[in-house]
């Protein structure tokens, strides 16, 4: 209404900044007080669950393959899943034996070639497209394709911490800290938005903004990101027609057949599900259940108890993992953590909103769930970074490393 004015007779932006302001006041208010904490708790805590998500999507990828596949095909995707998963494992060890400090050196040569995998994505020889999106890149034409774009989310989040820290007060400042910083993460966005993927350069902009507004930028800057992410969909609404349709479908002025009967799938599960590997949408033309629809297979096959447990586990990975980077004392490897963490709860957080229709039809692989090499090796590698920066905090004594 005209004339309506906010609390204390101030305009609407003014009171949402000073607001905003205040909660991030009482955030830091919170992390000094948490400061004493050992992390070592939620670091076990955190490593216990992120095993339970690989387990139980091995669990769900077995589940898909004994129905669509002929034997032999499924004992090679079983094998290509325990590859995947098992490489997984060993790099979540290695990250936490590593850390943000002894990988701290190679952040700038990581951030070259993390750039230069974006660029691969369009170069002849090196391409892989599928359904029109340059997302994938075969080494020489040979070997498994890798993703880019989940490298790059992972390296950059190192890349912009380390950044904060070398800025330290600079950061602060609009002109000598944010923008050069932002404009840098801008340039990767464009990449990944170019492939094209919305939905990847949407996150891989929230992860890279937010691990910059946690570093020290002041809330005012924030509108900034907020305000890149508004004009990347604009873009993307008018450049790619795929892209409106999928928001035409979201505000229910068009109808996918992929979107309604995932839902159905959801649906037919009831409470308890219609058993383990019993599924029949899969079988019945819904493609993509054991990528970028993994939740409706949960729902499908164990119920709303499924989903329940999928979404308790992420839960569970959030609350441990920010309880763990509160008691980290050294502060770039406690932005890492953040980081790093904050990254993989974001994909799952879409993955969640997609099937559930909360969000517009996107492909995201649902973190260590989903099918998917480069998804399952980026995440892993990000949180073992993740506990190796608890692992370094003073506040870990030795019986309770790992």
């Amino acid at each position: 209404m005209a004339g309506t004015k906010s609390p204390a007779g101030l305009s609407p932006p003014s009171w949402f900044l000073r607001a905003g302001q205040a909660i991030a006041d009482r955030a830091r208010e919170a992390g000094e007080r948490a400061r004493e904490r050992d992390p070592a708790g939620p670091r076990i805590a955190l490593l216990w669950t992120v095993l339970a998500l690989i387990a139980l999507g091995f669990m769900i990828q077995m589940s898909h393959a004994a129905t669509t596949l002929p034997r032999d095909a499924f004992i090679e995707e079983m094998r290509q899943q325990l590859s995947f998963r098992l490489g997984g494992i060993a790099l979540l060890f290695i990250g936490m034996w590593m850390g943000p400090r002894r990988i701290e050196p190679m952040i700038p040569a990581l951030t070259v070639f993390s750039l230069l995998g974006l660029v691969l994505v369009f170069v002849p020889g090196f391409e892989q497209a599928v359904n029109g999106s340059h997302r994938w890149i075969r080494i020489f034409g040979r070997g498994p394709s890798i993703q880019p774009s989940e490298i790059a989310r992972v390296v950059f989040v190192l890349w912009v911490a380390r950044r904060c820290v070398l800025l330290e007060d600079r950061v602060m400042s609009l002109r000598s800290g944010f923008v050069p910083t932002l404009a840098f993460g801008l340039i990767a966005t464009a990449l990944i938005l170019r492939e094209p993927d919305l939905g990847g350069a949407l996150l891989f902009l929230l992860c890279f903004g937010t691990t910059l507004f946690v570093g020290g930028a002041r809330m005012q800057h924030l509108a900034l990101v907020i305000a890149a992410c508004v004009f990347l969909v604009l873009i993307a609404l008018n450049s790619f027609g795929h892209v409106a349709e999928r928001f035409a479908v979201w505000m229910g002025d068009s109808t996918n057949d992929q979107v309604t009967r995932a839902a159905e799938a959801m649906a037919s599960g009831d409470f308890f599900g219609v058993g383990f590997a019993q599924g029949g949408f899969r079988n019945a033309g819904l493609q993509y259940m054991q990528t970028d629809y993994a939740l409706a297979l949960v729902g499908e096959e164990l119920g709303l108890y499924g989903i329940w447990l999928v979404v308790g586990l992420f839960a569970a990975f959030i609350w441990n993992a920010q309880s763990m980077v509160l008691g980290i004392r050294d502060r770039f490897a406690a932005l890492c953590a953040f980081g790093l963490t904050i990254s993989v709860a974001f994909q799952a957080m879409v993955h969640l909103q997609v099937v559930t229709g909360l969000a517009p039809p996107k492909g995201m692989a649902l973190p260590f769930l989903s099918d998917g090499g480069s998804a399952m090796l980026a995440a892993c590698l990000a949180v073992g970074l993740a506990l190796g920066a608890a692992n370094a905090s003073p506040h870990s004594p030795s019986t309770h490393r790992l």
